[in-house]
Formats: C-alpha cells, structure tokens, sequence
C-alpha cells in the first residue's frame, strides 16, 4: 500500500492555525488542466486563492482535492484545486506559512516539477517591498479571492522582524 502524503494534513494544520489565531489563509496554486478557477484571473498559471471561511463556501480540503465555492466579481464560482498543485499556504496578516514543491502531474512532468534553481527561491522567500512575485511568480488576481499585492504576505513586506527573511519553507 502507497504512504499517503503529508501534504494535505500539513495543509489542513496550517489552515486551523491560521483561523485560530484570527488570521486569513491563502494558498497559492500551480493551474493546470486538473486545476478548475476562473481563468481570467489566472496569470503565469499560478493563481492564489483566499480560502478563508468569510471568503468561501462548502470548503474540503480533502488528501487529493481542495474544493469550495468563492465569489469573482460578484459571480459564484465552484473551485477545484488539486493539493498537488498547491505551492504555498500561508497567513496574508504576517507571511508565516510553508511552500510546497509541486508534484508531476500524471502523465507529463515538463511543466509540474520545479528546478532546483525554484525551489532555491521558495526555500529562501525574500521580504520584499510591497511587490508580490519573487516565489513562484505568484500574483493577485481578484481582490475578493486573491490578494491585491498590499500589505504581507509570502513575498511582500512583514518580515515580523526575523531578519527579512519570509517565512515560508520548502517542505520534501
């Protein structure tokens, strides 16, 4: 019998932490033709999504699939992410959280593992200066669902003043 993943339980922790301590978790997404979001809000095919309880519906984070409803501009949408293409979870008030390699997709690996030069960047996520894409080429989409770039988060700002370091970590 195949190990199941430490992933989606890691996702799942980090998720109750988040909302225990009253912070908003987002995760950020490799798109594929197994990923179902709305498209236009999708850039470099990445995507990242506000799964908070205020900003979904229905959410399951199962071991395979992350799935609830969320709204786009006003327009109701189903959102199925497999927790294989998730890159990062973290909180959107501080940056804490943890990056994730992204699994091969069945079938084809050319545009799913990352290089070693990616996860190098994922592993040390540089504060930045208010400007979102330095891990992953992650970037807002809807202010609704995903971040707008302002303010913490992975990439972007509070370093809670650990050095300006982020604070998301590769986890193999």
């Amino acid at each position: 019998m195949q190990e199941t993943s430490t992933k989606p339980y890691l996702l799942r922790a980090l998720y109750e932490w988040c909302t225990d301590n009253g912070y908003t978790p987002h995760i950020a997404v490799r798109v594929d033709n197994r990923t179902r979001v709305p498209r236009q809000f999708v850039r470099d095919n990445e995507i990242v999504l506000n799964i908070s309880f205020q900003a979904t519906s229905q959410l399951q984070m199962g071991n395979d699939l992350i799935e609830f409803n969320a709204r786009f501009s006003g327009k109701s949408h189903k959102i199925e992410v497999p927790v294989a293409n998730v890159l990062a979870i973290y909180a959107r008030e501080n940056g804490q959280g943890m990056a994730f390699p992204v699994d091969a997709p069945a079938g084809g690996a050319a545009d799913a593992v990352l290089s070693s030069e990616e996860e190098d960047v994922l592993d040390e996520v540089p504060a930045g200066n208010g400007e979102q894409g330095a891990a992953a080429g992650v970037e807002a989409r809807d202010p609704d669902v995903a971040e707008t770039g302002e303010g913490p988060g992975p990439n972007n700002g509070d370093d809670g003043g650990k050095g300006g370091r982020g604070h998301l970590k590769v986890v193999k």
